[in-house]
């Protein structure tokens, strides 16, 4: 006859309880991770000890767990065929509570407040059921020869009973009964989705079961009991092999919920295309195809699997969730610890699993480790080297993706300074013809477009002359050589767009809102660039060469034009200038240097409390064509009836090509263009 043991739990559940609650399982439904997670553990010692000769497992036994759920009863079972606990392993894995330096860790946490500190604690994943369960229960048969069973069970984690127990197969069973703020993890599709949630990927095979809706198929099944054939295997039909026999066709047992090898796991030689693209619809729900994916395999000086993907990632770069999952030895963790992954990879999709991770992350625990910073160091680099690597060997493949990508690899430069040294001369720039080019071939084209344009006119030089205006010209072409001009908005830039290309002049394309952060780090980065969009200002290639008497008109142009355009519209601070551009079609522009524009759109982001956005606008200047028809009429007729609705328009004409019309401007503008064509058709 058994003898029954009673006695309380070695730290007062009044303490353990709070702490388990509260700090270290903020989620109810981890038990399921834990109690699974601690029969997968068994499973797995069991088969390291026949690794080492000391145990030899029936031949055709499968090592597996299983999990019955029973909504009408309201119980979970949790049951493996592992190693077992002996009556001694009992009292010391689960009576005393992460062995006999509990108190100690009670002691050391009962005045700290800091959560941190606590999360992550190892030895206290079985506790984890009395979140849920009032009732908990243990039965458990170890594997050593002549090993009695051993039956546990405590109400509410304060006091225990263990005796003797009746389990005839190794392994164990554990048993909660549900309390009553808990009922739906019995809930069959709730439990599914917990399991699904944090094992989908755990290396011992997860059975699942419905007790209550078993009870009712057997039934059922003991009235029609099917046709086997010689092994014992339900024939469900045959079908006529080419030898004229007949071959049955087996029908399947029940399938785990996990699947035990993920991709993973697997060496990236072995995976094919489709198994790629079907692990990252099956495990992202994203139908949408991957652009490409990198396999990361390392098992020195750390171990570390995993594989992420490039997903479209083409939109506004703040408004992006990527998820990358977090897996200790294929237990899932959570997604997106940015402790562990590099901020810019969130981006990403992907799984990481890393052994040597907690399963219970304490995140400043985490911030201040050197070995997740290697962690971190390494996936960096893995990624910077598959980019560059596509760079150099897939260029068309590169440029393809480039559009999608290139917000997250400036992201990074961004975000992480040894990405940024990897990648800045693998940075592509779209051009004005469409084209992909790095930094330096948008620089060399321009340096020989330069140098070419430059070769005539030194020729008419006289040779005293020479050597100056080549001085001259070399310092002119270096200040040139060093400008990357760019587009934000290629419709309402058009106009500018269009003198570039007439004269030749290249411009990158920069219209995701990560560019204007991207080119200014470049430019602290490298003093020797400057960025400035194509409406900054006009470089002379656009204006004809004026001098001596030209010149003087031009002023006097100037002057009273500046006189005539603050009257009209009421801008006593208005900029002017009247220049010769090539293009006689186009009568009105307007400038704004980069750093005011600059200024001003850093305020419309931030929002800067006190800044008025449009502090600015004094700074531009409107430059008027002496080329064209319509400024020179203006300044023929200076004093005419039409004149002011003439230079209302040549004002809007320019902040049009400039920038969006505010409403009410725009509403003006229309009514006067209407004015215009009346008149036009008298």
């Amino acid at each position: 006859m058994s003898t029954m043991e009673r006695g309380s739990l070695s730290i007062n559940s009044e303490n353990i309880f709070p702490i388990i609650k509260k700090w270290l399982y903020s989620d109810h439904d981890i038990f399921y991770r834990e109690l699974i997670s601690n029969g997968c553990d068994a499973v797995t010692k069991l088969k390291k000890l026949e690794l080492m000769g000391e145990y030899s497992i029936p031949e055709g036994e499968e090592l597996k767990l299983q999990v019955l759920v029973n909504p009408e009863e309201k119980t979970i079972k949790f049951i493996d065929n592992g190693i077992g606990m002996t009556m001694d392993e009992v009292k010391q894995y689960i009576n005393q509570i992460a062995f006999s330096g509990a108190a100690a860790f009670l002691e050391k946490y009962k005045d700290k407040t800091n959560e941190d500190q606590i999360i992550g604690h190892f030895g206290l994943g079985f506790y984890s059921a009395f979140m849920v369960a009032h009732k908990v229960t243990i039965d458990t048969l170890s594997w050593q020869p002549d090993a009695k069973p051993v039956h546990w069970e405590s109400e509410e984690g304060i006091d225990f009973e263990m005796s003797e127990g009746e389990r005839t197969e190794r392994g164990t069973e554990i048993t909660l009964y549900l309390n009553e703020d808990s009922y739906e993890f019995s809930n069959e599709y709730r439990a599914k989705e917990v399991i699904e949630k944090y094992c989908s990927f755990m290396p011992v095979a997860i059975y699942f079961r419905n007790e209550t809706v078993e009870e009712k198929v057997e039934e059922e099944i003991e009235e029609t009991a099917p046709e086997v054939d010689e092994n014992g295997n339900e024939i469900i039909d045959a079908e006529v092999a080419e030898d004229g026999t007949a071959k049955a066709k087996e029908k399947k047992g029940p399938k785990p919920l996990n699947d035990t090898t993920p991709l993973w796991t697997k060496h990236p030689n072995e995976c094919t295309e489709e198994e790629y693209k079907e692990f990252y619809r099956k495990v992202f729900r994203d139908y949408k195809e991957p652009l490409f994916w990198i396999h990361l395999n390392m098992d020195y000086p750390f171990n570390l699997k995993g594989i992420l993907y490039f997903p479209k990632i083409n939109t506004e770069y703040d408004s992006i969730e990527g998820t990358i999952k977090l897996y200790n030895n294929q237990v899932f963790i959570a997604d997106n610890i940015k402790e562990v992954i590099p901020e810019f990879m969130m981006l990403l999709k992907g799984v990481i699993d890393c052994p040597d991770l907690p399963l219970n992350v304490s995140r400043s625990a985490l911030q201040n480790d050197g070995f997740v910073k290697k962690i971190s160091d390494y996936i960096t680099k893995k990624i910077a080297d598959k980019l560059s690597g596509m760079y150099k060997v897939e260029r068309e493949n590169y440029e393809k993706y480039w559009d999608d990508i290139s917000p997250f690899i400036k992201f990074g430069c961004l975000k992480d300074e040894k990405f940024r040294d990897k990648m800045k001369d693998f940075i592509l720039y779209k051009n004005l013809e469409k084209k992909y080019v790095t930094l330096q071939e948008y620089l060399d084209a321009a340096k020989k477009d330069d140098a070419e344009s430059t070769e005539g006119a030194a020729e008419t030089v006289e040779a005293a002359e020479k050597a100056e205006n080549i001085d001259g010209a070399a310092e002119e072409k270096e200040a040139k050589k060093d400008v990357v001009y760019y587009v934000t908005d290629e419709q309402q830039q058009s106009q500018y767009i269009r003198m570039f290309t007439e004269q030749g002049i290249d411009a990158v394309l920069l219209t995701h809102n990560i560019d204007q952060p991207f080119i200014s780090q470049l430019e602290q980065t490298n003093d020797k660039i400057r960025f400035q969009r194509i409406d900054a200002d006009l470089t002379d290639t656009f204006k004809e060469e004026v001098s001596g008497d030209a010149a003087e008109t031009l002023k006097k142009q100037t002057d009273e034009l500046t006189e005539l355009f603050r009257k009209v519209l009421g801008k006593e601070k208005l900029e002017v200038k009247v220049e010769k551009l090539k293009n006689e079609k186009v009568s009105s522009m307007v400038t704004l240097s980069e750093e005011s524009r600059r200024m001003q759109d850093m305020m419309k982001m931030y929002n800067m409390y006190g800044m008025d956005p449009t502090m600015f606008a004094n700074e531009e200047t409107l430059v008027l064509n002496a080329n064209n028809a319509l400024v020179q009429y203006v300044f023929e007729h200076k004093d005419g009836e039409n004149v002011p609705m003439f230079c209302e328009q040549l004002y809007d004409l320019a902040l049009i090509s400039h920038k969006p019309l505010a409403p009410e401007a725009m509403t003006k503008f229309i009514e006067r263009s209407n004015e215009i064509m009346l008149l036009l058709a008298k």
